[in-house]
């Protein structure tokens, strides 16, 4: 008996670690599957440009006020930063260097994907989940409207157009906070500052940002529709949808950062 005893307590703990690993790779093919399917809808007629303007205004022009204010305070807190670390070594000089460096490859796409998924996601999660859980979904098929070529590629492209610009936006701006602290604080040269900034910028490092951004639009849109168009069980579920969303999004940006930039510098 104790024999039996401890080989079922082993079985068991195996399959306490075994559940959630492989609920985990069902999660991650479900999403996978659902985003081919969504990508597939979306390259075949009919398609909806008005619904995609409309998405691209709330997902752009509406997320612009926060994207401007994140970039500014976080280029001036970091040639704070850096400025104050560099005088340890005599090496005051590479602030601009490293401001421009750090907005463009990974502050400016990072976090203006983390604010746009913050405020978007959850958006796209409300809305969609709330039509799922109203039967408005079902609705629209009755009605031979194909809720991935309306509700979900409209979104899906508008994310993946829009976050480039706002990263471009936002890296602007983020290094002219850095380039206004440190003139008007730190006593950097103007024109120093702005020719090391342009010497040391390459077309390498736009492209990356633009590359992560587009990738974080993407993976933006695909959690809050995903985690929307699977809600179930009325107002609760709809909050557990949102939540799932950010969380979503959060997780896919950061992973895909680290996987984007070990691929170009590892």
């Amino acid at each position: 008996m104790s024999e039996t005893g401890a080989i079922g307590s082993l079985v068991a703990i195996f399959a306490a670690i075994g559940r959630p690993v492989v609920g985990g790779f069902a999660s991650v093919g479900r999403v996978a599957l659902f985003a081919l399917r969504t990508i597939q809808r979306a390259l075949t007629p009919p398609w909806y440009p008005l619904r995609l303007l409309d998405q691209m205004f709330q997902i752009g022009w509406n997320s612009l006020p926060v994207v401007a204010l994140t970039a500014i305070f976080t280029g001036a807190a970091l040639a704070q930063q850096i400025y104050t670390g560099g005088q340890r070594f005599n090496a005051e000089s590479t602030v601009p260097a490293i401001v421009v460096i750090a907005m463009v490859r990974e502050l400016g796409p990072v976090l203006v994907g983390l604010m746009v998924a913050g405020r978007v996601s959850s958006s796209m999660a409300a809305e969609i989940g709330t039509m799922r859980v109203t039967e408005q979904i079902d609705a629209m098929v009755t009605l031979r409207t194909d809720p991935f070529r309306y509700l979900i590629a409209p979104r899906l492209f508008a994310s993946v157009i829009t976050l480039p610009i706002l990263v471009c936006i936002a890296n602007v701006i983020g290094i002219f906070g850095g380039y206004m602290l440190s003139i008007y604080k730190l006593g950097f040269n103007p024109a120093g500052y702005l020719a090391m900034t342009k010497d040391i910028l390459e077309t390498d490092d736009i492209l990356m940002s633009l590359v992560k951004a587009a990738v974080f639009g993407f993976f933006i849109a695909l959690s809050g529709c995903y985690a929307g168009l699977r809600t179930r069980g009325g107002a609760a579920g709809v909050g557990r949808a949102t939540t799932n969303a950010v969380v979503g999004a959060f997780v896919l940006i950061l992973l895909s950062n680290l996987l984007i930039t070990l691929t170009a510098f590892g």
